[in-house]
C-alpha cells in the first residue's frame, strides 16, 4: 500500500457496526467448534482449578518446612521473603504457593487461548471455504482486521477472568482452614489480571492474526505463530511473579507500556492488512 493510500484509509471512520457483526459471527463459530471449545475450557480448568487445588492441599498439609531454603530456591527477593516468613507457620506455604508461585498462569492462559483463536481467524475461514465470502463483505480492510482481532481477544480475556474467579474460590477455600480469612485478591493481583493480562493477550493477538492471514491452514498458522508466541509465554511466565513484587504505581506503568506496544502493533497490522495480500494465499 502506498503512503498516500494509507493516509486516505486512516481517515475513514471505523465501522463499529460491521465489526460487531463479524465478531458475533466468529463467536458463534467458536461455540460450534468442538476442536476449539474443548481445549479452551479444559486447559484453563486444569491450570486454574485443578493445579491450584492439588498444590494448595499439598501446601496446607506439608507441615513445618525450611521456608528460607524454599524461598531461596525460587529466587524470591529478601525483602519479599520477609513478608512470607513473618506469617504464621501454617500460612507460609499457602501464601507462597497460591499467592505468588502460581501467578504466571494468569498471563500464560490468555496468551494460549488467544493464540488458538487467532490462528483460526483467517486460516480457519480458508479451511472452511468461507474466506471468499468474507473478502467480499462491504467493510474496510482495516476494520476486517480489527474484527478478527476482537473475535479472538474477547473470548481469551473472558476465559482468563472466569478462570481467575474460579481460582479465587479454590485458593481461598483451600487456605481457609489455616488462614481463616480471604487473602486473595490483592491490589497487585487485580492489576495483573485486569490491566496487564489483557495487554499481553492483545500483543500476542496482533502477531497471531497476521500469521493466520498468511497461513493456508489453522495447523500451519499455529506452527508459524508458535515461534513468536512461545517466547512471549516464557517471558510472561518469567515476569508475572515480578509484577507482584513491585509497587502499585510501577505495576500500572508496566501495564501502560504493555498496552502501548500491543495497540501500536495491532494498529500497524490493521493499517497494512489488505484483501489483495490475503487473496494471494487462497
Amino acid at each position: 500500500m502506498t503512503a498516500a493510500a494509507e493516509r486516505t484509509r486512516s481517515t475513514v471512520p471505523i465501522d463499529w457496526g460491521a465489526i460487531r457483526a463479524i465478531v458475533a459471527k466468529d463467536l458463534t463459530a467458536v461455540k460450534r467448534s468442538r476442536l476449539i471449545m474443548v481445549p479452551m475450557i479444559v486447559v484453563p480448568m486444569l491450570l486454574m482449578v485443578i493445579v491450584p487445588l492439588v498444590l494448595g492441599l499439598f501446601a496446607r498439609n506439608t507441615g513445618e518446612i525450611d521456608l528460607e531454603k524454599s524461598l531461596q530456591a525460587v529466587r524470591v527477593p529478601s525483602q519479599v521473603a520477609e513478608e512470607f516468613t513473618n506469617l504464621p507457620p501454617d500460612e507460609q506455604m499457602l501464601a507462597l504457593v497460591l499467592g505468588f508461585l502460581l501467578a504466571p498462569l494468569f498471563l500464560i492462559v490468555p496468551l494460549m487461548v488467544s493464540a488458538v483463536l487467532a490462528a483460526d481467524a483467517f486460516a480457519g475461514e480458508r479451511e472452511r471455504r468461507t474466506l471468499e465470502g468474507l473478502m467480499h463483505l462491504p467493510i474496510d480492510d482495516r476494520d476486517l482486521f480489527l474484527a478478527k482481532v476482537l473475535g479472538a481477544y474477547i473470548p481469551a480475556v473472558l476465559v482468563s477472568w472466569i478462570g481467575f474467579a474460579a481460582y479465587l474460590v479454590v485458593a481461598n477455600t483451600v487456605a481457609w482452614p489455616a488462614m481463616e480469612r480471604i487473602f486473595l485478591p490483592t491490589k497487585e493481583w487485580m492489576i495483573m489480571i485486569f490491566w496487564v493480562g489483557p495487554a499481553v493477550a492483545m500483543f500476542g493477538l496482533g502477531v497471531m492474526v497476521r500469521v493466520s492471514a498468511r497461513a493456508k491452514t489453522t495447523q500451519e498458522a499455529t506452527q508459524l505463530g508458535g515461534a513468536v508466541i512461545l517466547p512471549l509465554i516464557f517471558l510472561a511466565a518469567g515476569q508475572s511473579s515480578g509484577l507482584l513484587l513491585v509497587t502499585v504505581p510501577l505495576a500500572l506503568t508496566i501495564g501502560a507500556v504493555c498496552w502501548a506496544i500491543a495497540l501500536t502493533l495491532t494498529w500497524r497490522g490493521a493499517q497494512r492488512f489488505t484483501r489483495d495480500r490475503l487473496a494471494t494465499q487462497v
